[in-house]
């Protein structure tokens, strides 16, 4: 579940199953590159996700079906992604030792660090730093719950897809981050993911993973605010959030409602911050990288910027990645980018990985 992206392997489909809508992404290797293969996107109802388990099994089986009947996609192989509640991710120090010494201690050390029941997670762990000379190293764990493992199994299948791989959102932002990005060893980068109802902060010095949090908020609160304070549908609110406008209102009405939204999503990113920073030695975070479709909200990157007092970029996962024009229009590519974060670090998962 842990393993980076190598090369040389089977390549998968990345399938990103999110609250909004699910996303595909192949990639194949093209010299020390990769090279697009495909890009689907299919929405989903309200609803259909909640908290990252699945609610309505039918609607993400008739999505999937939809992208592979229009693309046509051949490949059945999939590395598919889960966040929520029934992901744990803590980062522990435990004494150096041996990694079969490792194997057999880390279940009982997960049991006192995990608010589920042992039998009820599948659980991975991986080294993060053992240096030379300490008597402790530092382990990253992870534990996902067997339900929700066992729903997107199901769900998948019933698309025909059989999944090579499960891993963790967090993980696949970090590996898209560092396949588009040049890592070097002390720079700490914060990556926020900001989906429609889950917001990730993870922090990595040198591609290290050092903190992840997950928050309830999303680009979803965006729409319910301009709901409330405009009096209009879902939908009419989605459309004037990315700017539009609808029937008796412009995105300039929609305005107020979407900087209360900024200001308190700022707010629960810099409580992440703050918290990483009262552990950590320096506390230095050099950049912020966000990802997700709230990033291409026009006041959003400056306000976060102001706000958290840092250098903040909007990602794109898809930089080095070599795209045909002809199927693939430039200037769609560059505007989906940030939503295709999750969707390219599982597509950069091969068969076989750890």
């Amino acid at each position: 579940m842990l393993g980076r992206f190598q090369r040389g392997g089977k390549a998968l489909l990345g399938v990103d199953i999110g609250t909004s809508s699910v996303k595909t992404v192949q990639l194949k290797q093209s010299g020390k590159k990769y090279e697009l293969v495909h890009l689907g996107i299919s929405p989903l109802p309200p609803e259909a996700i909640v908290d990252g388990a699945i609610m309505d099994g039918g609607a993400v089986i008739a999505a999937l079906q939809q992208i592979f009947d229009e693309h046509k996609i051949a490949v059945k192989d999939v590395a598919v992604g889960v966040s929520g509640h029934s992901v744990i991710i803590k980062p522990i120090k435990m004494p150096m030792m041996k990694p079969q010494e490792l194997a057999e201690s880390i279940q009982w050390e997960a049991e006192q660090h995990i608010p589920f029941a042992i039998e009820d997670v599948n659980l991975d762990y991986e080294i993060l730093r053992s240096p030379p000379g300490t008597v402790e190293m530092d382990v990253l764990l992870v534990a996902v719950k067997k339900d929700i493992i066992s729903e997107y199994l199901t769900v998948a299948s019933s698309a025909g897809l059989n999944v090579a791989i499960v891993d963790v959102d967090a993980f696949a932002v970090a590996n898209a981050y560092e396949a588009a990005y040049d890592v070097t060893p002390e720079e700490v980068v914060a990556l926020l993911h900001v989906g429609a109802a889950v917001t990730t902060v993870s922090i990595l010095r040198g591609g290290i993973l050092l903190f992840t949090r997950d928050s309830v908020l999303g680009g979803n609160r965006y729409n319910e605010s301009i709901q409330k304070m405009l009096g209009v549908s879902y939908e009419q609110a989605e459309t004037l959030k990315l700017g539009g406008q609808v029937e008796g209102y412009t995105a300039a009405d929609a305005q107020p409602a979407v900087d209360l939204v900024n200001a308190e999503l700022a707010g629960d990113v810099r409580r992440s911050i703050d918290f990483f920073r009262s552990a950590a030695p320096s506390g230095i975070i050099h950049r912020m990288v966000v990802s997700g479709g709230v990033a291409r909200l026009p006041r959003f990157i400056p306000f976060l910027s102001e706000s958290l007092d840092l250098r903040v970029e909007i990602s794109n996962p898809l930089r080095h990645v070599k795209a045909d024009s002809k199927r693939f229009d430039p200037e769609y590519l560059e505007h989906i980018g940030p939503q295709l974060s999750v969707g390219v670090g599982l597509a950069l998962r091969e068969a076989g990985d750890k």
